[in-house]
């Protein structure tokens, strides 16, 4: 399956959910692996952006249905990428 990085920052309201439940960030990682995606690793960043998200989809179709309906809440933001590995962009590059 195809790798997404997906940053996201929070906005007020997102921030307080967090404050208050903590635990809505487990809540929100099965929501997505319901949609059909698998969350391989989560971190929380300090900076522009408040987290990344390592998903694997199975195509960018359903990448874009979750990082949507994610964002139609009001409460992120994102911006999502696809990440190639980098033994697939050598391939790609001695062909």
């Amino acid at each position: 399956m195809p790798t997404y990085a997906m940053l996201s920052t929070l906005g007020p309201g997102g921030w307080a959910t967090l404050r208050e439940k903590p635990e809505r960030l487990h809540a929100v990682t099965a929501e997505v692996e319901a949609m059909g995606l698998k969350v391989i690793a989560q971190y929380a960043l300090m900076g522009q952006w408040d987290f990344l998200n390592i998903i694997e989809a199975p195509d960018e179709a359903t990448m874009a249905k979750a990082a949507v309906s994610l964002a139609a809440r009001g409460t992120m933001r994102t911006t999502t990428m696809q990440a190639i590995p980098i033994e697939m962009l050598m391939e790609a590059l001695e062909s």
